[in-house]
């Protein structure tokens, strides 16, 4: 029998392979002792024994890589209730949030994050059942659907995400996504200069105070005009590198769990988009 430690290109991407496994284990809590007492006071309280914690994080992954729901997972990963309750319990003590914080910096170790040119936008996605952070969506006849603010760094890396109802304007989350990067940012200097590129719905004086305010230079796209129709300012030679940004959501929209919104509560949608950039840093990283 082979003993080669499988990677993450060597399975399916709704599997779970050793290497990613071995970067979650330990975000994951320990099952609580079956044992009290010491010595010969010690002895078994019974109860229902833990599930084993690799099995239900393959069960979860599988869950957000396809998008199917809880109960309608494999036998193999345990019951959907199971599956369930576990992703309820690690969400209350932010694992997934950690994973992604972990992810991060393993990938600014390997990588490095290119902190030089950063890019954010929103993107507008179904809630058919509604919930917190969701909103008639302007784009879908009023449907009920949820915002995802995103900003990423040059090669699209994930480092802020927030959520909000879908008739909230992008320009309106920029601050609070700028604020929700999750490890520590490097203050930007005039050696080391910090770009933030945008689109034409950040127009506007506010998002500029908002963008200089947070110590970046601002770059759109060449051709774009203020309200008034006067050109905007731009940088010449300097692209407004904003692709990267639609690349990331494009990654993040493969893990069909947040192709459409099915979480009611807005914990729980941030917790399985904290999970999908957490193991899209790693795999980044491991690049």
């Amino acid at each position: 029998m082979s003993t080669q430690k499988t990677t993450q290109q060597d399975v399916a991407s709704w599997e779970l392979s050793d290497e990613l496994w071995e970067k979650m284990a330990p975000w994951l809590p320990k099952p609580k002792s079956r044992f009290r007492g010491r010595g010969r006071q010690r002895r078994h309280i019974g109860g229902r024994p833990a599930a084993d914690r690799r099995r239900v994080l393959a069960g979860i992954l599988y869950v957000l890589r396809t998008g199917c729901q809880w109960n309608a997972a494999p036998k193999e990963f345990g019951s959907g209730k199971t599956l369930h309750r576990y992703f309820q319990k690690w969400r209350r003590a932010g694992v997934f949030k950690k994973m992604w914080q972990a992810g991060l910096l393993e990938y600014d170790q390997v990588q490095g994050i290119a902190w030089t040119w950063q890019a954010a936008d929103g993107v507008m996605t179904k809630a058919p059942l509604g919930g917190g952070a969701t909103g008639p969506n302007p784009t879908d006849r009023g449907k009920k659907g949820t915002k995802r603010s995103l900003l990423c760094d040059e090669r699209g890396a994930p480092l802020g995400i927030v959520v909000q109802g879908a008739n909230r304007h992008d320009s309106v989350l920029l601050g609070p996504t700028l604020e929700a990067v999750v490890i520590p940012r490097p203050q930007p200097t005039e050696d080391a200069p910090q770009h933030l590129c945008l689109d034409q719905a950040y127009l506007g004086q506010p998002c500029e105070e908002t963008a200089t305010a947070h110590g970046y230079v601002l770059h759109r796209s060449s051709g774009q005009r203020t309200a008034e129709g006067e050109p905007l300012p731009h940088t010449p030679g300097k692209k407004a590198r904003r692709w990267v940004v639609e690349v990331a959501h494009s990654w993040l929209n493969r893990f069909r769990r947040l192709l459409v919104r099915w979480e009611k509560k807005t914990s729980n949608y941030l917790s399985m988009l904290y999970f999908a950039c957490a193991i899209i840093c790693w795999r980044k990283a491991a690049v």
